[in-house]
């Protein structure tokens, strides 16, 4: 079992910046692949970011690539996602979520992640 909790969503104006992060316990941190989703009212869950377990390979979706920076800390049991440059299009729920199977690095569909934090909302307004 994992737990993760979320924090740090807020409502921001296109070109500003947040940080979000993700406090997870249950398992040792070091050995979970992690990723960030996010979803926008009436649309499917959609693939922000990905991390391996050492935190040493990361993968973006197009959308965000260059803007956003996925990191975990795991002495601190934390993933972090930092958003600059932010847009309208950016605005949704956002998860953190676990991948427990043997990976190099958790993929971009949502159905392959095992656990998901509550969500935390972002706002970026025009």
């Amino acid at each position: 079992q994992v737990q993760l909790v979320e924090s740090g969503g807020g409502s921001v104006q296109a070109g500003g910046s947040l940080s979000l992060s993700c406090a997870a316990s249950g398992r040792t941190f070091n050995t979970l692949n992690m990723a960030w989703f996010r979803q926008a009212p009436g649309k499917e869950r959609d693939f922000v970011a990905s991390i391996s377990r050492s935190g040493r390979s990361t993968v973006y979706a197009d959308s965000v690539k260059g803007r956003f920076t996925i990191s975990k800390n795991n002495a601190q049991n934390t993933l972090y996602l930092q958003m600059t440059s932010l847009k309208p299009e950016d605005t949704a729920v956002y998860y953190c979520a676990v991948d427990l199977a043997l990976r190099s690095i958790g993929t971009a569909r949502w159905g392959d992640y095992d656990y998901w934090g509550q969500g935390t909302q972002v706002t970026v307004s025009s």
